[in-house]
């Protein structure tokens, strides 16, 4: 498993589609037919907030994870990345003034 860069921009990648379930959420991904599950209500927040978020950092504090937390969570989006769940974002958002 690679290192995972929670200061880096994530996005779920575009060909996966999530669906909540009261255990946490199922990811499948169309490309790969890989399915992967998520079986924290939180890290499917987390994994929700990608996509506003400036870093994967931020979207876990939003989420509520805590620092004590942090490593744990970063495992998971480690292993969401490595089955191509997770891309890093090609271009940096920014807000407009």
């Amino acid at each position: 498993m690679t290192a995972f860069d929670l200061d880096r921009a994530w996005d779920l990648h575009p060909r996966v589609s999530v669906r909540p379930e009261p255990f946490g959420a199922l990811l499948y991904h169309f490309g790969t037919r890989r399915l992967s599950f998520l079986k924290d209500r939180t890290l499917l927040s987390v994994v929700e907030g990608l996509a506003e978020a400036p870093t994967a950092r931020a979207a876990c504090a939003a989420a509520g994870v805590t620092e004590a937390e942090l490593p744990r969570y970063a495992r998971a989006l480690a292993t969401l990345a490595d089955s191509d769940m997770l891309n890093r974002r090609a271009v940096e958002r920014t807000s407009a003034p």
